[in-house]
């Protein structure tokens, strides 16, 4: 007799993660977190330089955003960990307070993210327009690489040659077999030829102390009054704000890699309960790393969980049992993954000529401008946001221009139809009112918006300011053709948006 499809048995083996199932993503997903926990080891030290605290606090952040989200997270595959936006929002709060306050607002931004997932704040996310998505992208591009520029001045000259021969392992591996990443293939090479022939180069050990321990949870140090509260709430929102926008600009970019749909709810809860979970273990918070996704995704090809999870293992496992040997690590090998990610990353069709040429001078301008803010910045979210304004703005003086008025006049002379078609809202409707021939019109005035669609009180108070004009004249006014939704909000506002009403 044959097992039922639905049969317990049939269940557990659809929930059965594929990693489970397949050696090859297996080996995809273990060797991608390597890769991701090597490279995240400088990343994590560079942003507790920012924030002003130990480079440990950053390493154990990473740690336990990574571990956590693996689980929570709604987004598959996407790395989250300390990162540089984070460390500039709440490093004055360090240097002003202490690192007890820091640890305070961590964990409240992790709160206020739980409140505004919790609320649909991911529904947001469709407000975003490609062309400030393609901008998003390269400017994260550009700040991959830029990121890369100090590992490259004022260096030894041996730096060189390794980060151009860990470019050409990056280039040509991959046609040579695919079983192993090539970023792991270039920093085992580049680490073992450093070490073999004693060449002196900035290494990851240079960053920083690596931990000996795993973190340990507790309350952070400070006192429990308003008087906190209302110092660490105005950092903790900021945070929690920045850290939302750039988790979600990542997973819709992963989306898009991948070709499947992510929980944006669930991720934005998931980076709460992460960042919540990482102030009790005394870590600086964080939120979605685009470099470290992109190697994991892009470069590495994982798909799953797991690589996520292990990212994060991998780190305390390197810091702690490996740190001799990853402190030799030459930055060389790092830079040349991270400048290749730069290179994968950035949307080269977008700046083609061609495209260019068909593309509407508009969309150009909020893709140049949210690029142009993000690298003066260095803040992904200011420029996502001032972009997104941006071509809201051109949307709407777009669509303003689409409203149009004609008249047509009956052979009687006794009325005159006016026809309006278009969207009626505050950008088109200003206009309207200047349409209209008050003083030669004959008594009877027909407006006919069966053409039309009134979107706000704006449209209603313009309509309104209309009738009131003919009205001083002793001429009455007929509005018809309003739709449901139109007839609704005009029944509801008309006659009630002046004083007196």
């Amino acid at each position: 007799m044959s097992t039922p499809a639905f049969s317990p048995v049939a269940r557990l083996r659809a929930l059965k993660p594929d990693w489970l199932s397949d050696p090859k993503v297996w080996r995809t997903e273990v060797l991608a977190g390597l890769v991701v926990a090597l490279a995240l080891i400088p990343e994590a030290i560079s942003f507790s330089v920012i924030a002003g605290v130990d480079p440990a606090i950053g390493l154990f952040a990473s740690f336990t955003m990574a571990v956590t989200l693996s689980v929570v997270g709604g987004r598959r595959a996407m790395i989250s960990a300390a990162t540089g936006a984070v460390a500039l929002v709440i490093g004055p709060l360090n240097r002003e307070h202490g690192f007890g306050y820091l640890v305070a607002a961590v964990i409240l931004a992790g709160v206020f993210q739980i409140v505004l997932g919790a609320l649909g704040v991911a529904k947001l996310m469709r407000f975003v327009p490609r062309s400030v998505m393609v901008g998003f992208v390269n400017s994260l591009a550009i700040l991959i690489f830029m990121a890369q520029v100090p590992e490259m001045h004022d260096v030894p000259w041996a730096v060189y040659p390794l980060i151009v021969g860990g470019l050409l392992l990056l280039v040509f591996f991959p046609k040579v077999t695919r079983v192993v990443p090539a970023p792991l293939v270039s920093i085992v090479v580049l680490t073992a030829i450093t070490v073999a022939a004693g060449i002196a180069v900035p290494t990851v050990g240079d960053k920083g102390e690596l931990p000996s321990s795993l973190p340990v949870p507790g309350l952070p140090d400070v006192p429990f009054t308003l008087d906190t509260l209302t110092t660490v709430a105005p950092y903790a929102l900021a945070m929690a704000l920045v850290g939302l926008m750039e988790s979600l600009m990542t997973a819709k970019l992963v989306d898009d890699i991948t070709e499947s749909r992510s929980n944006k709810t669930r991720e934005s809860i998931g980076q709460g309960i992460a960042n919540i979970v990482t102030g009790f273990f005394g870590g600086m918070g964080g939120c979605a790393m685009i470099g470290q996704t992109m190697i994991n995704v892009r470069v590495s090809g994982a798909r799953t969980r797991l690589s996520t999870f292990l990212a994060g293992s991998f780190l305390m496992v390197l810091c702690i049992v490996f740190g001799p040997v990853v402190s030799d690590i030459p930055m060389a090998a790092l830079v040349a993954v991270m400048v290749m990610v730069s290179f994968a990353t950035f949307d080269w069709h977008s700046v083609a000529p061609k495209t260019l040429r068909r593309m509407p001078a508009g969309e150009i301008t909020v893709m140049v401008l949210t690029v142009a803010v993000v690298v003066a910045t260095s803040n992904l979210a200011i420029g996502v946001v001032v972009g997104s304004v941006t071509a809201m703005v051109i949307f709407a003086r777009r669509v303003a221009r689409v409203a149009d008025v004609s008249a047509v006049l009956d052979p009687d002379g006794s009325q005159v139809v006016y026809s309006v078609t278009g969207e009626l809202f505050f950008a088109s409707s200003n206009d309207l009112v200047t349409r209209f021939a008050y003083a030669t019109d004959p008594d009877r005035v027909v407006i006919d918006l069966s053409g039309a669609h009134i979107w706000d009180a704006s449209s209603v108070a313009t309509l309104d300011a209309i009738e009131a004009k003919y009205a001083q004249r002793g001429k009455t006014v007929e509005i018809i053709g309003l739709n449901r939704p139109s007839a609704d909000l005009h029944e509801t506002l008309s006659g009630r948006l002046t004083a007196g009403h």
